[in-house]
This record gives structure tokens, C-alpha cells and sequence, in this order.
């Protein structure tokens, strides 16, 4: 079987499809300007063109002009040479003395050659067992998408793929706000459209709006829809994932001390449980790659949702974080630090210090949500916030910065901007979060950023240019089935994630209860084959248990790391059901081998299956060895094709690892 992410002349000829920069005047941009409708970059705004190589396989183009009353609009193409794929973003400043006229419906939008196309979406993570679901409509008429609230994944997903006669095309919107796309039928196949959800804004003099970035790749639909997902992942893994010291990021072992003393989160937490707990995984040989520290570690007695006060709790942490960051750094343990510099609640130390910096629903506050919003537009805020964190994260040796964000933030935007200033309030906030996140990787080589907004609802790929994913949803940790849906979606989109081997079914029923949990075991493990885990057993867990994940935790390194480096072949359909088997394949051809993986879900009437790999290589030879029985099967290529007939007890699963030659 052929490589399926491999290019072909045929796959980068379809660039000609995806808005691919011509001249100025057809850049892939409309707007009303005052009582004008503007499509591309006019005559009258004088645009010039230049261009630079960024990397041997990306070239920019700058497209550029301004208009006599000081309006300047720079769009920004990124073409890659490696990947059949398109970028566009633009910029809109005021460089004259007074406000600009309104500017309204500001739209990246051009047609895309997709014949015949039907469009797959999802609903991204919208806090329900109902999310991370995939649908798929005809293109006969428009379909509007857009997120339910002011977070870019919450109720849509901003990736998308086109299905057509005779290729695909993915598009995907990096907007870490509220963004919307309309896809239409078109002269040649469809019409796309997607900008700020609410634009309708004049810009004070020096003043900068900016769009979503759109990303575009088409390739030919042989081997649907395998080579898509894999063509997707290896450019991700490639020009999207952020780096580890310019080193592609490996699979990562999670450990924490949670719930220290019996408090909530890490509320509990102090110099002496956590160091304790970390030199205790160590001597019982469970080494973690990232110590874990979340909500609490600040004052706010024993509530860790009371955010607005950054620095370590004095009282718990006398010398700061900087012993536990150099506990970590000593045994070669990366320190994660968990911040919501977004959310401040009120009475905290940014509320009673600067007030001024903060925005907040108008009329009566709500009890329900006594927090304010730190407004990033503003500069002695953002500047602020940037020197605070980037403090913390020198003096503790944080490697890991971990942003969450629990909460709505378009309701304040919305109630923070005037008639003539409608959308303005979340831009200006949204580019001073790209700025912020810039400062701190700058000022700080090495750092890796999580993202996080109450799991996964802002993972758009702007935010994903500069972080990874380890805690995509808050739903679901241990109902297994909601998991492999989740998961589904993420290996094909965003391919660096985390999960919990963490358990919630009732032994003797089969059933799920939420959040009942019971300790991990080997199923457990099989459930979170992800390229990053966090393991569940405490410090001071049993002898038995520890065996059980050193063992698994072996078995797990080994199946992430050729999730990091193969190709993806998702098998099962996932129904979210615990009566369903659950399958996969993951396989590296350049290497010459892989996994398959078998899960038997804990209310399966099916005691056998038949495990049938979707990726074959013809004339090979495959060894496959179960590395939790040791048992060996050395198959031909032929034999290997028709699948392996598995009987498994409820609740178990195996990984067949394979070698070929």
C-alpha cells in the first residue's frame, strides 16, 4: 500500500482552487466602507506587492495599500510549497488623523473549486456527551455556521471538509473569539465565506482590526477518506504544532498530587505535599515527563474558581513555586503551572487594584457570575499581565504554561462597545491574547503553552499555531465510549491531546455513572491511547497498582509515539454506545511498522470481532506481538489483510504492535 500523506503534482495543481493569490484587486476580501461595498484591494487604495520566503517551503506575499483618507489594508497569502495549501489573513489601520467611516461585514470570502461538494462539520466541544460530533449536508443551498458563545469551538467546529466529485478540500478558521462561515453554492463549485461573527466598526486613528486567518488545502479524494486525515496531520504535525527546543514534542507522562489534604483541586497544595509526592512516583519508578500543578496554588481559600490574585499562597508556598520547579528540573520533570489570567473574580487583587482594566455586564450583577473580564486591549493591562506571568514562570522554572478560561466572554464584549463600535471590544481583545501568549514564548525559550477554556472550546487553529491541546473537553473523563468519539475527532484534527485513564463504570452493571470512579486499570489504560496521558494512580497508591501501570504506562509510550509519527486509519464507527466495539490502526511506513487496537466495550453482547486493518502493505511479511500476554503472530501480508478474529471478555482490549518486512 502506497504512503497516503505523499503529494502529488496533481494534489498542488489543485492550489490554482483554494483563493490563490492573483493580483490585488481579486485578493479574497469584501466589506461595506461607509456606504461603499469594496470587494479585493482597489485602484484607488494604490497597492503594492512583495514577497518573501519564510521557510524553503512557505512563501508570504504582502499585498498592501492605503486610501486618501488614511485607510490602510495589508492582506497576508501564505502559500506552502510542501502541502497543497493556502493562507490568508488581513489587516485593516487607520493611518490617517480622524475616525474612519464605519466598517462593516468584513469577510474573507471567494469561491473554492469543489464540484458537487458536501460539506462534513462538527459541533466542536459544546460541554455535553452531545459534542465532538461530526455531520454532513449537500451544498444545494447556504449553511451558516458560527459558535454558540464567544469561545471558537463551542457549538461549531472551525475545520471542515468539503467533500466533492473529484477532490476534498479542508478549511479551517483561526479565531479565537466568535467567528462564522457561510458556505454557498457556486459558479464551480462553492462559495466561502468566514470573518468576525459581529462587524460593524470605525477605527480611531492608529488603530488595527484584523480577520480570522483561513486555511485551505485540497488534494484528490483516492483512498477517502483516509488520505485527507493523514495528509491533514502530517502538515499539522509539520507547520502547526508548536516545538519542543525546535524538536517535535514526544509523548508525555502527566502525574499530579490532586485534591492534597483532601481540599479541592490544588487548593491543598503546598511546597512540601507536592515535592513529597513527586520524589515518592520517583522511588517507585513511575516517572512523570510533566508534574502537573491546576487551579489553586494562589490565595483563595480553598476556592479555586476566586482567580485575580497571581502569585503562590504564601502561606502554603513560603518560598514560592521555585523549589518545586527545581525538584522538577533536578530529575529532568518538566513543571506545568495552571493560570486564568482572563477571569477575575471580584474582590481579588486585580479587582481592588485595577479596576480600571476591567470589564464587566452592564445594569445589576449577576451572583450567579461574580467574575470581570481583564480587558487585553488595554495596553498597561496587557503589559502588566505579561511581566506578572512571565515573573512566575522564571523564578518557578515553569516549562509548561496552562491557560484555561470557564467562562462567556461575548455577553461583556457585547455590553462594552457602541453602536458605531460593534465587534471591536472582542478584536482588540482577541490580538492582545495572540500578543500576550507571543510575549511569553518569546521571553521564555522553550515554554510550551496548553490551551484550555473549560476543555476544549478554544482550540481554533490560530490558538493551536501556538499551543497544544493536553485537556480538550470536561466531559467524559472515564465514560469510555464518549472518550472514543472525542477521540475520533481530535486524532484526525488536532493529533497532540491528553487524557485520563480514568474509569466510571459500574463493575457489576456495565453502566456509567458520572464521576463514580474506581481505581485504573488495564482497560482503563487501553481507553486513553493518547499521545499524552495522565495516570490516575496517587503517590502512595498500592504495590498492585503500580505494576499495573508501569507495565501499561510501557505499553502506552510505545502506541504514542506512533501516533506521533504514522498514519492514522480510524476502523469502528463510533455511536458513543456502550455496546460497541471500538478500533483502529495506526501505521508508520517509513519505519515499517505500527499498532492495531481492539476495545470490547463494557456492555458488548459481541464476544469476538474481527479486527480488519484498513493499511496493508502487499508482498510483506507482519510479525505482531501483544506485549501484555507476549504472545506472537507472524502473518503474511495476504492473511494479514482479511483481519485477525479476536475474543475479548466485556470491558478488555488488546494492541496488536506489528512489524513488517
Amino acid at each position: 500500500m502506497k504512503s497516503l500523506h505523499k503529494i502529488t503534482g496533481k494534489d498542488m495543481a489543485m492550489i490554482s482552487g483554494l483563493m490563490k493569490f492573483s493580483s490585488a484587486e481579486n485578493v479574497p476580501i469584501e466589506f461595506q466602507y461607509g456606504e461603499r461595498t469594496v470587494s479585493g484591494i482597489p485602484e484607488d487604495f494604490a497597492p503594492s506587492v512583495s514577497y518573501r520566503m519564510l521557510t524553503a517551503n512557505t512563501v508570504q506575499y504582502i499585498i498592501e495599500g492605503t486610501d486618501a483618507h488614511g485607510l490602510n489594508i495589508r492582506a497576508e497569502y501564505i502559500e506552502y510549497r510542501d502541502f497543497p495549501v493556502t493562507e490568508w489573513v488581513f489587516y485593516f489601520t487607520n493611518k490617517g488623523e480622524c475616525d474612519t467611516p464605519v466598517l462593516k461585514n468584513i469577510r474573507i470570502e471567494g469561491e473554492i473549486s469543489c464540484p458537487s461538494a458536501v460539506l462534513e462539520y462538527g459541533n466542536g466541544d459544546d460541554r455535553k456527551e452531545s459534542g465532538y460530533h461530526f455531520f454532513e449536508k449537500t451544498v444545494d443551498e447556504e449553511i451558516r455556521l458560527t459558535p454558540t458563545t464567544g469561545t471558537s469551538c463551542e457549538g461549531a467546529f472551525p475545520y471542515m471538509t468539503l467533500h466533492g466529485s473529484d477532490r476534498e478540500v479542508r478549511a479551517a478558521i483561526g479565531w479565537p473569539g466568535k467567528w462564522s462561515a457561510r458556505i454557498a453554492p457556486g459558479e464551480n463549485g462553492v462559495t466561502f465565506s468566514c470573518g468576525q461573527d459581529r462587524c460593524a466598526t470605525l477605527l480611531h486613528p492608529g488603530e488595527t482590526y484584523r480577520t480570522p486567518r483561513l486555511n485551505l488545502m485540497a488534494y484528490t479524494n483516492e483512498d477517502a477518506p483516509f488520505r485527507g486525515i493523514n495528509i491533514w496531520r502530517h502538515w499539522y504535525f509539520k507547520h502547526i504544532l508548536p516545538k519542543e527546543n525546535g524538536q517535535p514534542i514526544p509523548p508525555k507522562l502527566c502525574l499530579h498530587y490532586f485534591e492534597a489534604d483532601g481540599k479541592p483541586e490544588f487548593t491543598g497544595a503546598s511546597e512540601e505535599n507536592q515535592v513529597h509526592a513527586l520524589e515518592e512516583y520517583l522511588r517507585r519508578d513511575m516517572k512523570p515527563d510533566i508534574w502537573w500543578i491546576d487551579a489553586g496554588w494562589y490565595p483563595c481559600d480553598y476556592e479555586w474558581h476566586k482567580t485575580g490574585s497571581w502569585y503562590p499562597d504564601p502561606a502554603r508556598f513560603p518560598n514560592g513555586l521555585s523549589p518545586i520547579g527545581e525538584a522538577c528540573e533536578k530529575n529532568g520533570v518538566q513543571l506545568l503551572l495552571w493560570f486564568e489570567p482572563e477571569r477575575v473574580w471580584r474582590g481579588e487583587a486585580l479587582d481592588r487594584e485595577h479596576p480600571e482594566w476591567l470589564l464587566k455586564k452592564k445594569g445589576e450583577e449577576d451572583p450567579r457570575r461574580p467574575y470581570k473580564l481583564l480587558n487585553l486591549a488595554n495596553k498597561d493591562a496587557l503589559a502588566w499581565l505579561i511581566e506578572r506571568v512571565d515573573s512566575i514562570i522564571k523564578d518557578s522554572h515553569v516549562k509548561i504554561y496552562r491557560q484555561d478560561f470557564n467562562m462567556d466572554p461575548l455577553p461583556i464584549w457585547i455590553d462594552n462597545e457602541s453602536e458605531d463600535r460593534i465587534g471591536m471590544t472582542e478584536n482588540l481583545h482577541v490580538q492582545g491574547y495572540l500578543a500576550y501568549w507571543d510575549a511569553l514564548i518569546l521571553k521564555n525559550p522553550g515554554l510550551w503553552i496548553d490551551s484550555c477554556a473549560s476543555g476544549g472550546r478554544r482550540n481554533d487553529l490560530e490558538t493551536m499555531r501556538r499551543a497544544v491541546t493536553l485537556h480538550y473537553t470536561d466531559v467524559g473523563y472515564g465514560h469510555h465510549p464518549i472518550k472514543q468519539k472525542q477521540h475520533r475527532e481530535m486524532f484526525e484534527w488536532i493529533p497532540y491531546f491528553r487524557a485520563h485513564n480514568m474509569s466510571w463504570d459500574n463493575p457489576e452493571t456495565g453502566t456509567y455513572e458520572s464521576k463514580k470512579q474506581r481505581p485504573a486499570d488495564e482497560f482503563s489504560f487501553h481507553c486513553a491511547l493518547t499521545p499524552s496521558l495522565t495516570s490516575l494512580y496517587t503517590y502512595d497508591d498500592t504495590e498492585e497498582h503500580f505494576e499495573i501501570g508501569r507495565k501499561m504506562n510501557a505499553i502506552w509510550r510505545e502506541a504514542a509515539e506512533l501516533e506521533l509519527s504514522g498514519d492514522y486509519y480510524p476502523i469502528s464507527e463510533c455511536r458513543c454506545d456502550a455496546h460497541d466495539w471500538y478500533s483502529m490502526q495506526f501505521d508508520n511506513p517509513v519505519e515499517q511498522k505500527g499498532f492495531l487496537q481492539a476495545i470490547r466495550n463494557t456492555l458488548s453482547e459481541d464476544g469476538t470481532y474481527t479486527l480488519i486493518p484498513p493499511c496493508v502493505h502487499e508482498g510483506k511479511t507482519y510479525i505482531l506481538t501483544d506485549r501484555e500476554s507476549g504472545n506472537t503472530l507472524t502473518l503474511t501480508a495476504e492473511t494479514f489483510a482479511k483481519g485477525i478474529e479476536i475474543a475479548l471478555p466485556k470491558r478488555s482490549g488488546i494492541v496488536y504492535f506489528y512489524e513488517y518486512k
